[in-house]
């Protein structure tokens, strides 16, 4: 058993501590939102934010979150940042097939958490490891450019 605090509640998971954070949320909490992707960390599908940090959660086991603050998809958008991103996405038809958005917008949450005014270098840097199939890059930067105008 390991208690987590998810989306501002603490939640006890009852698996084993080496399992992912991915499947503990998706598995055992039926939270569906993060995404499974390559299972190694290398295409951001599965992006969460620890301590509001971006974190690829199909590599990190719950061992290593005990204790630290999880934010999710399915809460992002309960801050002006999150909500932010999520509606740039919208307004500007970022979604396609729509598989890597969740991990595109915990992604481009941290890094407007950070850095409120991006440069397209910062946005690239901070969104090289999230893969879209789609390619949506150019509405991705533009998602972000616009949240950061809107939150400024």
């Amino acid at each position: 058993m390991t208690t987590l605090n998810i989306n501002g509640k603490d939640t006890v998971v009852d698996a084993d501590p080496s399992t992912p954070i991915l499947w503990a949320l998706r598995d055992t909490l039926g939270m569906t939102g993060t995404k499974f992707g390559c299972g190694a960390g290398l295409c951001g599908a599965c992006t969460v934010h620890v301590d509001g940090v971006a974190t690829r959660s199909c590599s990190t086991p719950l061992s290593a979150v005990a204790g630290k603050k999880i934010t999710t998809i399915e809460s992002v958008a309960s801050d002006a940042v999150g909500l932010a991103v999520q509606n740039a996405w919208v307004a500007h038809d970022v979604a396609q097939c729509g598989y890597c958005q969740s991990g595109q917008v915990m992604s481009a949450t941290a890094l407007l958490k950070g850095n409120k005014k991006p440069s397209d270098a910062d946005i690239d840097a901070a969104m090289a490891g999230n893969i879209c199939r789609c390619g949506t890059y150019a509405r991705v930067r533009s998602a972000i450019h616009a949240a950061a105008a809107t939150l400024a």
